[in-house]
């Protein structure tokens, strides 16, 4: 199927879809007239990447999950410490977000209160 029939099917844009192949989190087959065409189980797997990213996963982590799924005789200890070190990684800057948002409600909320009086 074409890139558009697996968007419509898929309930993303061509767009995304895009970025996942880029992204290496989808693949396709070119035809000789240059355009994607995509597999049935594409379908399931867009779907998949959507919400994971959705989630707030970045796409080097559903790289790895995907990579995982796709190959599960290749997983093997030293993935999984790889993995848990991408998820550490990936926890501490979910830290560092967080205390910069903590940081901007605080400051936001004492400029509504000095606005208040």
């Amino acid at each position: 199927m074409k890139i558009g029939e697996l968007a419509k099917r898929a309930g993303t844009s061509t767009r995304m879809l895009r970025y996942y192949e880029a992204q290496g989190l989808l693949h396709s087959e070119r035809g000789p007239n240059g355009y994607r065409y995509f597999q049935d189980s594409d379908i399931e797997r867009a779907r998949t990447i959507a919400s994971l990213i959705q989630s707030g996963l970045p796409t080097k982590l559903i790289h790895v999950l995907l990579t995982a799924q796709d190959r599960p005789d290749d997983w093997t200890d030293a993935c999984d410490h790889e993995f848990a070190a991408l998820l550490r990684a990936e926890l501490n800057a979910l830290d560092d977000k967080i205390s910069c948002l903590t940081r901007s409600r605080t400051a936001v909320n004492a400029y509504l209160e000095r606005a208040a009086r």
